[in-house]
């Protein structure tokens, strides 16, 4: 009877866990279409309205019902057409260069703004305003001028 009782008690154990499991979601058209593209015209699946695309939205389709996830179909995908078909490049080999340049360029970027904005402010910390009578100084008629012209602009 304590064996029994045993298996009971992990029969309901186990279905309870099984009900409790989180289900798969159900992968849709709109959920693979945005991340793979027309092999024909480069866009993105879910924009574009080449005569392959909707090829590719039927083989989705049929892909869905036959009850496979998104990664599966994506795999399937790239099985027919190449890794192009995908909206992302691969984060692995030669493909990895695109994720990695766009963010050492940005790095770099921030790197010379800081750099030029650091000599910027030196800059001006060490005179390097506006002159105040700092520069070479004039002939005395280039100074009668400029008092003269001056002059006619004080209100």
């Amino acid at each position: 009877m304590r064996r029994a009782t045993r298996t009971t008690l992990l029969v309901v154990a186990a279905a309870l866990l099984l009900a409790a499991a989180p289900p798969q979601p159900k992968t849709t058209l709109p959920d693979v279409e945005d991340e793979v593209m027309c092999p024909i015209c480069g866009t993105a699946l879910n924009l574009s309205g080449a005569p392959q695309a909707d090829r590719e939205r039927a083989f989705i389709r049929r892909q869905i019902a036959a009850g496979k996830t998104k990664d599966e179909i994506k795999d399937e995908l790239v099985a027919q057409y190449g890794t192009q078909v995908l909206a992302e490049p691969p984060k692995s080999g030669f493909d990895l260069t695109a994720w990695l340049v766009p963010g050492v360029a940005i790095l770099l970027a921030a790197v010379a703004i800081a750099i030029g904005l650091r000599r910027w402010r030196r800059a001006g910390r060490d005179g390097g305003g506006p002159p105040d009578g700092g520069g070479p100084p004039l002939e005395p008629a280039e100074a009668e001028r400029l008092d003269a012209d001056l002059a006619r602009y004080d209100l």
